[in-house]
């Protein structure tokens, strides 16, 4: 069998999650005087570079209740990577207006943190206005993966001097007519009556969750050219298919052109369907919401390459106007993770510093000083440290990771059962010095649930730092490879809005950073076949 590069299977991931969110409300004011308020929902969503609130959308209006239940729900798409603000407002509607400005508000605007499952938050603080309840659930159709087979008999030779080389292009129908594609099988070289690889497809993909959508399946000859000769095609269901699961299901492969021209033109062949499987995968959102905690913890480079602190040509210098790249990558990516986190307490250590009060170079040193408890409150608790130890530590040498890897391992190898996972944030400015052990580290924290992102602060060259990023060849120490894919590497000065924006700079950070989170979490669940706590408990 071949699989050309322009004939890799199609990608079937899809890049956001949908949510439902469903909103109810609890002892709302009662606004009128002789009957009860008729309230309705108003949902906004903060822009991530201007901050402006846009209205997303409106639940339907409840009369005369203080309790209501709204039907109308709220899809959402759900970036783990990105810092999504909501807003809900509570009205008590008065007319049949549609302008908002002319109801009574029961609560000012607040923000829901952008991973709360099921939350309650209270209105107005000092006032009794109520509560909001919400609730998310994340779509069904995202989770069904389908996993099918098919072969193929007697198709029609388009070779002149060899068989076909055949491979099956799949479409899922649009509303408006149109075929959008959604998978590639591989090539079978030179065979008429080829058998390709079981392949999976996620229901959304496949169908969008419609299960009655037309799925146009095309039969093509492979040609090295890319001028593909059209064998032939047949269309289906995503319920016709699943019938497979009972019985084969043959199909007769038809071409259009053929049938009209030959009159004794029966077809072009036949495609079987061998198998077809569901399974629900899990998701992120299943474990965060199954209770699984994600705890931060942060390494910062006290190197002495970083420059005088008190200098405004130090990546540290802790100027009145401005954040420092420190800073910016710390509270960027920071308030995010702290959402995921319930305690809020960060351990957060410093290395390549002397210090007090004997001056020895310590590359794990707590930065509130206090090795018993190195958690801090907050990421604003890390950031306060952080600068408090900028202040009474010396810069020194040399960069080594290995260290403050070992020590977030050797917490995150306590835990197995999928209520905790590590995230370990290292900031750094230069090139690191022990490479070897930080690569032994790492493959050996590889089978831990850990994930470690790494951000490049100032002008240095950090292609090295690249090596440690799996993406393109796993990690290995000493002959063993890393068993998942647990660093994300990036060098900030790509991020850096040259206009000044902090704000969008550090946007663009955290989206890039955490974006691989999600997938090496569930990684470690996969591997070790670990159910979301919830499901588990059932």
């Amino acid at each position: 069998m071949a699989s050309p590069g322009d004939l890799e299977p199609a990608p079937s991931r899809v890049p956001a999650t949908k949510v439902e969110l469903t909103v109810s409300c609890r002892n709302l004011l009662d606004m009128d005087t002789f009957s009860k308020s008729d309230p309705v929902v108003i949902l906004y969503i903060q822009g991530n570079v201007d901050k402006e609130w846009r209205e997303f959308g409106r639940t339907e209006v409840i009369d005369n209740t203080l309790n209501p239940d709204f039907v109308r729900k709220f899809m959402l798409d759900y970036y783990f990577e990105e810092k999504q603000s909501l807003r809900f407002d509570v009205y008590n509607v008065d007319s049949k207006t549609c302008n908002i400005s002319k109801h009574v508000s029961f609560s000012d605007p607040w923000t829901c943190a952008p991973v709360t499952i099921t939350a309650k938050h209270q209105g107005v603080p000092g006032k009794k206005c109520g509560t909001i309840v919400l609730s998310a659930e994340e779509l069904s159709n995202c989770r069904d993966i389908v996993t099918m087979q098919l072969c193929a008999n007697k198709l029609d030779k388009k070779d002149f001097f060899g068989k076909s080389d055949p491979f099956l292009v799949f479409y899922r129908s649009n509303e408006d007519g149109t075929f959008t594609i959604c998978h590639k099988t591989e090539v079978v070289k030179n065979n008429l009556n080829p058998v390709w690889q079981p392949f999976s497809i996620p229901v959304r993909a496949l169908c969008n969750g419609d299960y009655d959508r037309t799925v146009k399946i095309d039969v093509y000859d492979w040609d090295r050219d890319g001028s593909h000769d059209f064998i032939g095609e047949f269309a289906t269901s995503y319920r016709e298919l699943s019938r497979a699961q009972s019985q084969f299901t043959v199909y007769e492969v038809l071409n259009p052109r053929k049938k009209c021209k030959k009159k004794k033109y029966v077809n072009s062949g036949t495609v079987t369907l061998l198998s077809f499987t569901v399974q629900s995968e899990f998701t992120f959102v299943d474990y965060i919401r199954g209770g699984t905690q994600l705890n931060f913890t942060v390494a910062i480079d006290f190197t002495a390459s970083n420059g005088n602190p008190s200098q405004p040509t130090s990546l540290h210098y802790m100027s009145p106007y401005q954040l420092s790249s420190y800073a910016m990558a710390l509270k960027a990516v920071g308030e995010i993770i702290q959402d995921y986190d319930s305690d809020k307490l960060f351990p957060a250590y410093g290395f390549g510093a002397k210090v007090p009060p004997d001056g020895k170079v310590s590359h794990q040193f707590p930065l509130n000083h206090n090795p018993d408890n190195p958690s801090c409150v907050g990421i604003e608790g890390v950031l306060e440290s952080y600068f408090q130890s900028l202040r009474t530590v010396q810069l020194y040498g040399p960069t080594n990771f290995a260290p403050v890897i070992n020590q977030v391992a050797q917490s995150a190898g306590e835990v197995s059962d999928g209520s905790q996972y590590y995230v370990l944030l290292i900031i750094t400015d230069g090139v690191i010095s022990d490479m070897l052990q930080t690569k032994e580290a790492i493959v050996a924290a590889s089978s831990l649930p850990m994930s470690i992102i790494i951000v490049g602060v100032g002008p240095a060259d950090f292609l090295a730092m690249e090596e440690l990023d799996g993406d393109e060849v796993r990690v290995s120490s000493r002959g063993r490879f890393a068993e998942r894919d647990i660093v994300q590497f990036v060098p900030f000065r790509d991020y850096i809005d040259h206009s000044g924006n902090q704000v969008l700079s550090m946007a663009r950070l955290a989206k890039d950073v955490l974006a691989e989170v999600p997938e090496q979490l569930l990684s470690y669940m996969k591997m070790y076949d670990i159910k979301p706590l919830s499901s588990s408990s059932q």
